[in-house]
């Protein structure tokens, strides 16, 4: 089955969506008619009994045949799943279990869904009904409706886990902070909640609140959240004045399909204006489109590797920077736990290319890939097909990438960070106050390899 490489998607929520045409479901086609066959060992359909379908019955056909979801799961994850022994579960007898069940309705043939692969214990692999569906649609579109916090169970722990709250969004405001232990929400508890579910109940119209109870070390908090629309700006950009000259701070809060003109455009910007050096801010970002960051990551590289995906087969899909770079000056980028997936391929790339360092602290830790295709009557389905590895193989997953300079905020840095954003991106700001420092000493560097680098612009 063809993918489109440009949908494939490492958000920690899967914030991408990549349509495939309805395959593996049991239908065949002969002289432009349809028959319905039953391919389990235990429903053995007599060939002379089947009836023929026209091809315009097929959606009716899908809506009255819950079972066939389910099977058409089964395949999509049986065909692509990245891992060939699926985490040590028997896919076969998998199959052959539930397609001995019957289903009344659309509603039993999801919640049978969940359950089956729930059994791969992998949480990036999910199935959305019609309504989580739309919602990824919707969030694709940089719109929400809701309190701007993206979400994701931990591998170890299934706890509800915030990534990262969006900049600027209801959430962000009252203070929800990475690696937050999301227990309740409206004092319903999360244990065992699907992320699906946890997304439906945080989100609602606007004006009307929620109640998060939030885990942060030894503390629990209560945060009443009033929910809002929120627009995502992937890019901000400004300009600061340092003792070797003007400083181009470029903020990248996700890889949307928008960013990487958004980014081209920052990066033009600064260099009309003669910046001497460049922070790159990734704090916070917890992803998006895969090929959105190499896009991103070939403005800042002029040759080298920048990721290699692997899929089950073993087979290796290496990206690589393509000789137009968009400068070359001297580069710091600002990383934190809440930096995953996307993040950490840009991050990962720019490190072992030893094109810029990395300030702050270990990221987030996610490196795997994953395609979301469209599936029965509007249900969508994502599935981990590929890890990711760096360009020196490194593995990510679960570990993260160590920053060359650590730099960690205390809680009330933190909270004070959190509470008032103007001072991000400032010498207030003490993980940003350290980039810069350590660009300077970049700057310098470069001008005595480089001297038409030129003086203090």
């Amino acid at each position: 089955m063809a993918i489109n490489k440009r949908g494939l998607v490492l958000g920690a929520t899967a914030l991408a969506v990549s349509t495939v045409a309805i395959a593996g479901t049991g239908l065949h086609f002969y002289r432009g008619q349809a028959f319905l066959r039953s391919d389990s060992k235990d429903e053995v359909a007599d060939p002379g009994a089947l009836q023929p379908m026209s091809v315009l019955s097929l959606q009716a056909f899908f809506r009255q045949s819950p079972k066939e979801l389910v099977d058409e799961v089964w395949q999509i994850i049986d065909r692509t799943y990245v891992d060939a022994t699926f985490n040590q579960v028997d896919w076969k007898k998998t199959r052959t279990e539930y397609l001995k069940k019957n289903y009344a309705n659309r509603e039993d043939a999801y919640k049978a869904i969940r359950e089956m692969l729930k059994k791969l214990n992998d949480p990036y692999t999910r199935f959305m009904d019609p309504q989580e569906f739309r919602n990824m649609q919707i969030e694709t579109s940089g719109e929400l409706t809701g309190v701007g916090i993206q979400l994701a169970a931990d591998e170890k722990t299934k706890n509800l886990t915030v990534i990262a709250p969006i900049e600027d969004s209801p959430a962000f405001a009252a203070g929800i902070l990475a690696k937050d232990i999301i227990l309740k929400i409206d004092d319903k508890s999360t244990e065992g909640m699907d992320v699906n579910k946890a997304v439906t109940l945080i989100r609602g119209p606007v004006g009307t609140q929620v109640k998060l109870t939030i885990q942060r070390g030894e503390k629990q908090v209560d945060y009443v959240i009033k929910r809002a629309k929120i627009e995502i700006h992937p890019v901000r950009v400004s300009e600061q004045q340092t003792p070797q000259g003007k400083v181009g701070y470029i903020r990248l809060v996700q890889f949307s399909a928008n960013a990487p003109t958004d980014m081209q455009k920052a990066i033009e910007k600064m260099e009309k204006q003669q910046v001497a050096g460049y922070v790159l801010d990734l704090r916070g970002n917890p992803g998006g489109l895969l090929y959105t960051s190499v896009d991103i990551a070939r403005m800042w590289l002029q040759k080298g590797a920048i990721v290699s995906t692997v899929n089950r087969q073993g087979e290796q899909d290496r990206e690589r920077a393509n000789g137009r770079s968009l400068t070359n000056k001297p580069l710091v980028v600002l990383v934190d736990g809440g930096s995953a997936s996307a993040s950490e391929i840009l991050s990962g790339a720019l490190q072992d290319n030893r094109r810029a360092v990395l300030v702050g602290t270990k990221t987030f830790g996610k490196g795997l890939v994953q395609s979301v295709r469209s599936v029965g009557d509007n249900c969508g389905l994502a599935v981990t097909i590929a890890k990711y590895l760096t360009p020196s193989g490194r593995d990510i997953n679960k570990h993260g990438i160590d920053p060359d300079v650590s730099v960690q905020l205390s809680e009330a840095q933190r909270k004070e960070l959190s509470s008032n954003r103007d001072k991000v991106g400032t010498s207030e700001d003490p993980q940003f106050a350290k980039a810069v420092e350590v660009l300077n000493q970049k700057i310098v560097e470069y001008r005595q390899q480089s001297p038409r680098a030129g003086a203090k612009p």
